[in-house]
């Protein structure tokens, strides 16, 4: 085997290969045991296979493990990873915890851990990378850091005291939205909450839009009422109205209050339509243009990197005013139509006014109808005087057609079908 030290921070996302170098999945933590007179020993890795399973390799199947990929045997166990009481995971609970040098120099907080094999090849917490307290009143510094062995340190827990847990929320920098909610929910509890406070605004509700509305309702409720009301302010307005449909009328309306007034506007909106009409399912905020736009006004605007592909595959353009509850609704162009044009030609020119669009009060069948009927990656709602109010993208319309636990269920499980309030009839071609 391998005798490279190796940092759990730095491991964490590695692919991990069978002896044919065939991928299997990549690494997500390190799982340790504590032992009474020695550094903690390693047990085996925590890895993420095809379906966001994380399953447990033992370290015995490992034969080869470095900063840049991870060798096995080949043989895994795809049983999903359930931690027992004595194993404990490096990144999602020894790295930010506080520890005191045995010497009395004072405290640190731990920011990485690096494992090592010993001479018979029993892998162990060779080194600890270390923060110490900053020594400057700046806000932007930063404490001095130093490595020690676990054996030049002892941790000691202050009775109500957290621990840190921005080292970790950082490991997590590169994880996708779903990648990122999934290793949320994998973290004990109290870990998790302390994750999500580290986590930006932003970064934590993408990784709310992505969990069941169970554990976004558990986690917004351990937020203050100021950061609740932060994180929906960034997510997708339909998101956010979902969210909020499932707490009490009183506590929604006081998150609302504190939410900004635009963004308030929009989901008190879409909390006045039922939740399997048109109107709750759409989101309020899709392209919208004015029919002089050019093709390279347009096409600037859907490069924008936090638009949704759904929604941005498509530019609708309306009469003025450009936001919704917009001027009547005239027509769309799709992207790929864009690119057959020349730039400077205006987008009202190759309009598509044949897309015939949705009045908010349409049932979800229907909305399901006219996504598969026309082959569209979303569709335009409008209200009884034909203003666009939004547009529901097809993954919009998944998430209503899955079950609320979806995420949840192994890639090899077979999904039971979604109760739905109108049955979606099967029409068959020819």
């Amino acid at each position: 085997m391998s005798t490279q030290r190796v940092f759990a921070a730095r491991l964490a996302g590695c692919a991990v290969f069978d002896p044919a170098g065939d991928r299997l999945g990549k690494v997500r933590d390190v799982v340790v045991v504590y032992r009474s007179s020695a550094a903690p020993r390693v047990i085996g890795l925590v890895c993420e296979i095809p379906g966001r399973r994380q399953v447990f390799v033992s370290i015995g199947r490992v034969t080869s493990i470095s900063s840049g990929q991870v060798i096995t045997t080949g043989l895994i166990n795809v049983r999903r990873f359930q931690p027992r009481a004595d194993e404990v995971r490096v990144l999602a609970e020894v790295v930010g915890r506080r520890v005191h040098f045995v010497d009395g120099s004072g405290s640190a907080v731990i920011e990485d851990v690096a494992i090592e094999p010993n001479r018979v090849g029993e892998w162990a917490i060779s080194q600890l990378f270390l923060r110490k307290p900053k020594t400057s009143a700046s806000p932007f510094s930063k404490g001095p850091t130093a490595f020690a062995t676990w054996a030049e340190v002892r941790e000691q827990h202050t009775p109500g005291e957290a621990q840190s847990a921005e080292a970790l929320a950082a490991s997590y920098a590169e994880l996708r939205p779903a990648d990122l909610a999934n290793t949320l929910l994998d973290l004990p509890e109290e870990r998790m909450i302390e994750v999500a406070e580290e986590l930006s605004d932003e970064r934590l509700a993408d990784a709310l839009e992505e969990m069941p509305e169970e554990e976004q309702v558990h986690i917004l409720e351990r937020l203050g009422d100021e950061r609740a009301a932060d994180v929906l302010d960034a997510m997708e307005p339909d998101d956010a109205a979902d969210l909020l449909a499932e707490l009490e009328p009183e506590r929604s309306e006081e998150l609302l209050q504190l939410m900004e007034p635009e963004e308030a506007e929009d989901v008190r909106m879409l909390l006045r339509y039922g939740a399997d009409t048109a109107g709750g399912l759409m989101t309020s905020e899709p392209i919208i243009m004015s029919a002089d736009a050019t093709i390279a006004e347009a096409l600037a605007t859907i490069r924008r990197h936090e638009l949704h592909p759904a929604l941005a595959a498509s530019v609708f353009v309306t009469l003025p005013p450009y936001e919704t509850p917009t001027g009547r609704f005239l027509g769309a162009v799709h992207f790929q139509r864009m690119l057959r044009y020349p730039p400077h030609e205006r987008i009202g020119a190759i309009l598509d006014d044949t897309l015939e669009p949705l009045l908010v009060t349409a049932s979800a069948a229907e909305v399901a109808r006219r996504l598969a009927s026309y082959d569209l990656v979303s569709v335009p709602v409008v209200d009884q005087a034909r203003r666009l109010v939004g547009a529901i993208s097809v993954d919009d319309m998944l998430d209503y057609l899955l079950p609320d636990d979806w995420r949840s269920q192994d890639a090899d499980e077979p999904l039971p079908a979604a109760p739905t309030t109108a049955p979606i009839p099967i029409v068959r071609r020819g």
